[in-house]
């Protein structure tokens, strides 16, 4: 560091640093780091926070030169150091699956952290303004709930990149998820962090018996707000039973089942998609649990397969596909919901024919015939295409596996048995705003098809899991999720995990499920309650502006 920068105060003190590493660090804590969250550690979420704005706050940097630049970093040194800790299993994606050497994998992992810790910062800024402004500890304590979850907003607005909110480490906490149906996961995030603003508080403000008091309340609300994760709530009504197809294919290898390897195969996937006696987990799938052979009890009969997003062979147009349908839906007299690449013909402005790519999901009715194809719309970059492509030309050299897919335009709803069904696609589920639309459009189940086999065995498959969960909270609908390799499961109307299959192994998991045609707040208004945050933030700011802001000497 400059000597000139050193004695200007440019940069956070080794104090602040400190404090914001270890706030990035109590902050992955309630988060998935390699496996299932214990429920327990989800109490590291009431304290994560109090390390970043105490070191924001006291005294001594807010009595400083270039306070407002020092707070913002301090929150950008946090930001920076969490989302390499949260997403760290990036750099393994990309350097296994990716072909991307190790360090330019790295880079990517950095350069991520960097572009998105910028929130972070802008989260210091803010807090920084209102105590400069204010000459007070107690107004930037105020906004803090409110400015971080019009942080959480933007960040799913412009960078498009809602991953682990901070309400997502309460997915287990039966009492405040009661807010999710109204206020979507950022409700969750503005309780947690006007906690985390009271039990600040209690270190930063001048009188003992204020901080003991204020310590008090704070552990007090954390206490009987965190008990809800061990609050029992009723089984929820099921109807019907689904068979969800786990075929664990390997993402980076090619499955083209030559010659009479498709008449093998498509036998095993045939006679797998039909059986109900398959082993599961209740709950999360892990080891240490018992794993159960059979239902426990008789279930309904079939009345929707599932076969997830994976690298497989099967075309929509393929007369062999089509007939294994056929046969399928004989045999079981169920719907059908199939992963696939698709294609379609287009013309150009110049009036010339082209072929566009889809990730889809194809529907099949009782009798086999198709009657509909899901085109995913929100298509992950860098993996299923690549933005700004005059841009990015390069970019097809340093992944392999980036696709030409071209995005769905329709959120449509499908009938199968009677009953309606809202069908998204792996990355989809972290969109709370759009995955609501299909309860909006009258789905009466959700189902969701993945591919995680691209994570591997780290945080990322149960990290994008908890996720699907809160999408099921805010629009009370059953969530039935096949993937590819794990974690094929079904979820209740709570977010509860209720039986999952074993990850990595061929088989298939038999499920029961209900259907719902309530429609929540969340549902019907999307994000009101996060854009009246920013309002609100965005109107404390501007009124601040008014005034002359004077740094300290």
């Amino acid at each position: 560091m400059p000597q000139a920068l050193r004695r200007s105060g440019r940069w956070p003190s080794v104090t602040a640093v400190v404090l914001a590493l270890l706030a990035a660090c109590l902050l992955d804590l309630p988060f998935p780091i390699a496996g299932p969250l214990p429920p327990w550690r989800a109490s590291f979420a009431w304290i994560a926070l109090i390390p970043l704005i105490v070191a924001i706050l006291r005294p001594a940097a807010s009595g400083a030169a270039h306070f407002l630049r020092r707070s913002a970093l301090t929150g950008y040194v946090c930001g920076i150091a969490w989302y390499a800790l949260n997403s760290y299993w990036i750099e393994r994606t990309m350097h296994l699956y990716g072909n991307v050497p190790v360090p330019g994998a790295i880079g990517i992992l950095l350069l991520y952290a960097l572009i998105l810790g910028l929130y972070f910062a802008l989260f210091g800024f803010l807090l920084a303004l209102v105590r400069s402004v204010t000459r007070s500890i107690v107004p930037a304590l105020g906004l803090a709930p409110f400015a971080w979850a019009a942080v959480e907003l933007a960040a799913s607005r412009v960078t498009c990149v809602p991953w682990d909110q901070f309400g997502y480490s309460q997915v287990d906490n039966l009492l405040l998820t009661r807010l999710a149906p109204f206020t979507g996961v950022y409700g969750i995030s503005f309780v947690l962090v006007a906690v985390n603003a009271v039990l600040a508080a209690g270190f930063l403000v001048k009188p003992v018996r204020l901080r003991l008091a204020l310590a008090a309340a704070g552990i007090a609300a954390a206490a009987l707000l965190q008990a809800g994760t061990w609050m029992p709530v009723a089984p929820a009504k099921t109807e019907a039973t689904a068979v969800l197809l786990q075929p664990d294919f390997s993402v980076d290898e090619d499955h083209d089942w030559p010659g009479t390897e498709w008449d093998q195969n498509i036998g095993r996937f045939l006679a797998q998609s039909s059986n109900t006696l398959t082993p599961y987990y209740t709950g999360m799938p892990s080891p240490a649990k018992t794993l159960h052979a059979a239902p426990a009890a008789p279930a309904p009969p079939i009345s929707l397969i599932a076969w997830p997003e994976a690298p497989s062979p099967f075309e929509e147009t393929d007369p062999r596909f089509l007939t294994a349908m056929h046969q399928l839906a004989a045999n079981t007299h169920a719907g059908i919901i199939v992963g696939l690449p698709a294609a379609d013909w287009a013309t150009d402005s110049r009036g010339r024919q082209y072929v566009q790519y889809f990730n889809s999901a194809t529907i099949f009715n009782t009798s086999g015939d198709r009657i509909g194809r899901y085109d995913k719309i929100h298509l992950v970059p860098w993996g299923e295409y690549i933005p700004f492509k005059d841009l990015f030309f390069f970019a097809h050299k340093l992944t392999r596996q980036a696709g030409n897919f071209t995005h769905g335009n329709h959120r449509s709803v499908y009938s199968l048995n009677g009953h309606r069904y809202g069908v998204f696609i792996c990355y989809e589920s972290i969109f709370a705003d759009e995955v609501r639309h299909f309860a909006d459009n009258g789905a009466e189940v959700f189902v969701n098809i993945s591919d995680d086999g691209w994570y591997g065995d780290t945080s990322a498959p149960w990290q994008h899991l908890n996720m699907a969960r809160m999408r099921a909270i805010e629009n009370h609908r059953w969530l039935v999720r096949d993937t590819n390799t794990g974690v094929t499961s079904v979820i209740d109307p709570e977010g509860r995990l209720l039986t999952s299959a074993p990850r990595g192994i061929f088989t298939s998991l038999a499920v029961q499920y209900g259907f719902r045609n309530d429609v929540t707040f969340y549902t019907r208004h999307g994000d009101l309650f996060g854009y009246t945050c920013v309002i609100i933030t965005l109107g404390v700011v501007l009124l601040l502006g008014k005034r002359r802001i004077r740094f300290q000497p």
